[in-house]
């Protein structure tokens, strides 16, 4: 049985190993559900495919009239299966191939961490990279020729992530990579461009913000004190002067009282002088 590994999207043919088809009859079926897509017959000159049972080979065969090769275009994961060709001449022969497919390779992702700088962060790089809706594919860091980690999925559709931490002075090259049978998707990381240490101008930023937040809640904490102390102040002088109006009233109506009295006594001892 021969084997094909092939990428959505792509054509495969699939060749009988006859160089003419003089005489006879050829059919190709799709074993999966021994479906009839294709038919040549010589004596009643008869070439023609089938979109099989579910419609699936739909727009999608050509066959070769002289040779009865097969060829599958635009191919797509429902195609993927055994494909056997029989031939019935003055021998009868029959020839089984294997396809494989593969779906088309995303190019991988790279999501830098944006937490904040730390003291213990701000040498080094923390970069993941990420594939979505994949199976059958190895995810890999390498630096330079060399692969430092890798992990790998089988037929599931799943989403990948590989996480890698480098130091911001590194000169070595470093490059994510996705692959499978046939072939391969690579992200370059570029150290200088997408990792900018903490201890530049980023840990400086995120310092100096704080500092500045910081002395702009002292001044405004200071300007509350002296607010809250002035109107303490005016509030007690306040008190103060209510206190001396209060007394200054109390002493001058003791004082015409005092002499309210005195003029009564002074008239009642007139009036005794005067009758006399």
């Amino acid at each position: 049985m021969q084997s094909f590994s092939v990428m959505e999207g792509d054509s495969v043919t699939l060749h009988t190993g006859v160089t003419e088809l003089h005489k006879g009859e050829l059919t190709w079926h799709f074993v999966a559900d021994n479906s009839l897509i294709a038919l040549i017959n010589r004596a009643y000159q008869a070439f023609s495919t089938m979109d099989g049972p579910d419609g699936r080979f739909r727009d999608r065969l050509k066959l070769d009239n002289n040779t009865g090769s097969l060829t599958i275009i635009n191919i797509r994961s429902e195609h993927a299966g055994v494909y056997e060709a029989q031939i019935f001449s003055d021998n009868t022969s029959s020839k089984r191939f294997k396809v494989t497919v593969y779906a088309r390779l995303p190019v991988p992702v790279l999501i830098f961490n944006s937490s904040q700088c730390s003291s213990s962060s701000q040498y080094n790089c923390s970069v993941l990279c990420s594939v979505v809706n994949v199976s059958a594919v190895s995810l890999s860091w390498y630096k330079g020729n060399s692969v430092l980690s890798s992990i790998s999925v089988s037929d599931l559709s799943i989403s990948l992530s590989l996480p890698l931490e480098v130091k911001y002075q590194d000169n070595n090259t470093y490059s994510c990579v996705i692959n499978n049978t046939i072939s391969n998707q690579t992200t370059h990381l570029d150290i200088n461009t997408h990792c900018q240490p903490c201890s530049g101008s980023a840990f400086w930023t995120v310092f100096i913000t704080t500092a500045v937040v910081g002395s702009l809640l002292t001044v405004a904490a200071v300007w509350m004190i002296r607010i809250y102390n002035n109107q303490r102040k005016t509030d007690h002088e306040v008190e103060i002067r209510e206190e001396e109006i209060t007394y200054a009233e109390t002493t001058f109506s003791k004082r015409i009282a005092h002499n309210s009295e005195v003029n009564e006594e002074d008239q009642v001892e007139y009036g005794n002088i005067i009758m006399r």
